[in-house]
C-alpha cells in the first residue's frame, strides 16, 4: 500500500506506465547574456600589442577563443553570476578550458589554456566592447 501511495504521488499510473526522469538541463551561462553584443577587442595582458577582434552575438563566442569556429564538445565547470568556466574538446583539433569574469556589460577578463594544433597555450586577455560589428 505504501508503494502505491508513492507511485500515485509521483503521477505514475497503476496501469504499468514507468516514470522517466526529465533530461538534465545544461546550465544557461546567464552571465554571458548580460554582455553587450557587438565588436569586442581582446588584448593580451602579457603583450598589450597582441589583440584579436571578435563579433560577439551571445558572448559564447569567447569560450573557444583559441578554437573559434570549430564544433567542439563543451562541459560547464562553473556557472556563477559574475563568472563562467567551460572545458571543451575539439576532436583532433585540441582542447581548452576558458574562464570569463564579468566586470561590466562592456568589459571582461578571459583566461584560457589548453592544446592548439599539438602545442600548449595559456592566454590571459582583457575584452572590451568597441562598437557595432562590422560587415565582412
Amino acid at each position: 500500500m505504501k508503494m502505491f501511495r508513492i507511485m500515485a504521488a509521483t503521477g505514475v499510473m497503476a496501469a504499468g506506465l514507468v516514470a522517466m526522469p526529465a533530461p538534465a538541463q545544461a546550465p544557461g551561462l546567464a552571465m554571458l547574456d548580460r554582455l553587450e553584443a557587438g565588436q569586442w577587442e581582446f588584448r593580451s595582458r602579457e603583450n598589450p600589442r597582441d589583440t584579436a577582434r571578435i563579433c560577439l552575438k551571445t558572448g559564447r563566442e569567447m569560450l573557444q577563443i583559441r578554437h573559434q569556429g570549430l564544433n567542439c564538445r563543451r562541459f560547464v565547470i562553473a556557472d556563477q553570476p559574475n563568472s563562467v568556466t567551460v572545458q571543451y574538446s575539439c576532436a583532433g583539433q585540441g582542447n581548452g578550458r576558458t574562464s570569463v569574469k564579468f566586470e561590466t556589460r562592456q568589459l571582461v577578463q578571459v583566461s584560457s589554456q589548453g592544446i592548439d594544433d599539438g602545442s600548449p597555450f595559456a592566454i590571459d586577455l582583457e575584452g572590451r566592447r568597441t562598437g557595432a560589428c562590422t560587415a565582412g
